[in-house]
């Protein structure tokens, strides 16, 4: 086998695999790659058993040939060779990586001992990739990082006739964006880290999703991944919505993470990292208490509803958290003091953060 490829989209290729492909196992060829060279270039592939990702790398290959090397030992030789193009030469058991006067001699695998991976040949849906990646990563923060209760280290996507829902909760705080898209009612749950890989393959274009047994398959033009669904029941997370709106409070969403920001530097960190927020006659007071002193900041609000003013105590992660995908208009909605609190972006009306506030 020869072929010849460019460094960096190798060594892109590679940095997607390096990221699935454990780095130790009881399994020794779950930390390998295969390399499938032919035609019009190298596929890569490999698994850590929770997901399967193969990437395709463009490539002039003039003898085509199958063969399995150390995942990141590969990546490393590459992405430390000088010039810019790479030549891959197999001889028996034995790999040459060579580029401007580097050569480097690699031990090949045994390649019919390792895992055969297969990828859906059809799509059941096609979204646009870049919407996906946005829905996800937007609700990633709020998945739980405890084990107390597999779903919550998921995320939920939840299909309609003509809109797809993505939800994350760890049971304190839930987000939840909405998107545009037609076909047939399901629903699934992707683990949080699947989801984290998930959204850096994604890039403009559409992405096809296949749906089979506990699996979620998924393909872009260079990528073929499938993922590993949680199985389980996710909770009845519209209960915990508000409905009854006794306060609105409007005001530009920088400005509100920079003040919130500014305030918890003082806040108690052995008390949730409280923040108060203070409302009334068209102020926002924010307040924290801590060790080494006290902090307050005010901002001007727009204010409406029925509730002439309101207190209620907040974690200042989950709150900046909350506030992270909004751009623009910030809008506030409280329905009591002890009541859940819904942040939302005036502009998006597909995205939407319930946070519990803190007990006194």
């Amino acid at each position: 086998m020869r072929a010849q490829v460019s460094k960096k989209t190798l060594s892109e290729g590679l940095g997607m695999l390096e990221r699935v492909i454990p780095s130790r196992s009881s399994n020794p060829l779950l930390t390998a790659i295969k390399v499938d060279a032919e035609g019009r270039g190298l596929t890569l592939s490999g698994t850590n058993l929770e997901i399967d990702l193969s990437c395709f790398v463009p490539a002039e290959v003039s003898e085509g040939a199958s063969f399995v090397v150390p995942a990141h030992l590969f990546a490393q030789i590459v992405r430390n060779l000088g010039g810019e193009l790479v030549e891959l030469e197999l001889v028996g058991a034995e790999l040459a990586v060579r580029a401007s006067g580097s050569d480097f001699k690699l031990q090949t695998g045994d390649l019919s001992a390792y895992p055969e991976l297969t990828f859906p040949g059809k799509s059941d849906a096609t979204l646009d990739s870049s919407e996906l990646a946005r829905s996800l990563s937007s609700v990633r923060y709020a998945a739980s990082n405890e084990a107390f209760q597999a779903v919550f280290r998921g995320l939920k996507v939840e299909q309609y006739a003509d809109k797809a829902r993505v939800v994350a909760s760890d049971g304190f705080r839930l987000a939840l964006r909405e998107f545009a898209v037609v076909g047939e009612p399901r629903s699934l749950i992707v683990p949080a880290r699947s989801a984290d890989e998930l959204v850096r393959v994604l890039r403009d274009g559409a992405v096809g999703l296949s749906f089979g047994e506990g699996m979620l398959g998924v393909t872009t033009e260079r990528v073929r991944m499938n993922v590993k669904l949680l199985d389980g029941d996710f909770p009845d997370y519209e209960r915990v919505i508000p409905k009854d709106i006794k306060l609105r409070v409007t005001l530009p969403a920088a400005a509100l993470k920079e003040a919130v920001s500014r305030v918890a530097v003082l806040a108690d960190k052995n008390a949730n990292n409280r923040v108060e927020f203070l409302i009334s006659e068209g102020t926002l007071r924010l307040a924290a208490e801590g060790d080494y002193g006290r902090a307050q900041d005010t901002l001007a609000v727009q204010q409406e509803g029925s509730e002439p003013a309101l207190s209620l105590g907040f974690n200042a992660k989950y709150v900046l958290d909350a506030l992270g995908p909004i751009e623009g208009e910030a809008e506030l909605l409280f329905s009591g003091s002890t009541s859940p609190a819904m942040f939302k972006g005036s502009a998006d009306a597909g995205y939407l953060a319930v946070v519990v506030p803190l007990r006194v």
